[in-house]
């Protein structure tokens, strides 16, 4: 912290005032933004918000969880499917097995990012609040945009990776390039608006940007991809890198992500 700055002033100046779009890390960066923001994207690749989308490409809907005990209870009381590892169970938490569900199938899914940052967006009193991929990345910046209204602020949360034994987060590529995509895709908005990026969200943009010609190289190498690869679910990553597949943005409400086609948003 620079000499004379105390906490207050840090906070004012980490909501990136000013800027229409937004972009910032893991919970910290959701308690900064989010107070201040009309419409909240979470972004968490590999796996949550690309299996959030395929489960609704399949005509789920998907209930967020803080933690797998949480998710038991909830899936136990309401009778609905508890997303799991592969192998155990009628649904797991890989976005390959969920495109297969059934349409109308309700899923429990928790995770220690993607998941549990959902939970705490609604708990912190963001309004909208939407599952972000590169497979819904344009359908999800222009029902963001259509939240947001023309004056409105969207702020992309990247999740990161959260270390099960310390809980510290680390910054993942993926992510990054994830909230990269939603952020290029309000482009056309900010050109005829004149509303602009802030400079954190203009690097997350051009970082897709460059990246996308090889956006599965840069998934299948990076070391969350690689740690999927190892664990044989490469097919998750082929998943996850496929771009803009689906017209369908996952919104929260009620609880659960569901399926809404931008130009006919509901609540």
């Amino acid at each position: 912290m620079s000499p004379g700055r105390d906490s207050a002033d840090a906070a004012e100046f980490r909501r990136q005032d000013g800027s229409a779009f937004r972009f910032d890390w893991g919970e910290d960066g959701l308690r900064a933004l989010g107070p201040t923001s009309d419409v909240v994207v979470i972004v968490d690749v590999l796996r949550f918000s690309t299996s959030v989308s395929a489960a609704i490409e399949a005509g789920a809907t998907v209930v967020p969880a803080r933690d797998a005990d949480e998710a038991a209870t909830i899936a136990r009381e309401r009778g609905l499917l508890l997303a799991g590892p592969r192998g155990e169970g009628p649904a797991s938490l890989s976005p390959t097995d969920l495109l297969c569900l059934g349409p109308g199938s309700r899923v429990v899914l928790a995770s220690l990012d993607g998941s549990s940052l959902s939970c705490l967006a609604v708990d912190i009193g963001v309004r909208y609040v939407l599952a972000g991929s590169f497979r819904n990345a344009a359908a999800t910046a222009s029902a963001a945009a259509e939240r947001a209204g023309a004056a409105g602020v969207i702020s992309v949360i990247a999740a990161g990776e959260r270390c099960p034994g310390d809980g510290t987060v680390r910054a993942a590529v993926e992510d990054l390039l994830g909230a990269g995509a939603v952020l290029a895709a309000l482009d056309p908005a900010a050109a005829v608006s004149g509303r602009r990026c802030s400079p954190e969200a203009a690097a997350a943009r051009a970082a897709f940007v460059a990246a996308r010609p090889q956006l599965f190289d840069s998934l299948s190498r990076c070391e969350s991809g690689r740690e999927l690869e190892a664990r044989r679910c490469g097919d998750d990553v082929a998943m996850a890198a496929a771009c803009d597949v689906t017209s369908w943005a996952a919104v929260l409400e009620g609880g659960a992500f569901v399926a809404r086609s931008p130009g006919r948003l509901t609540g």
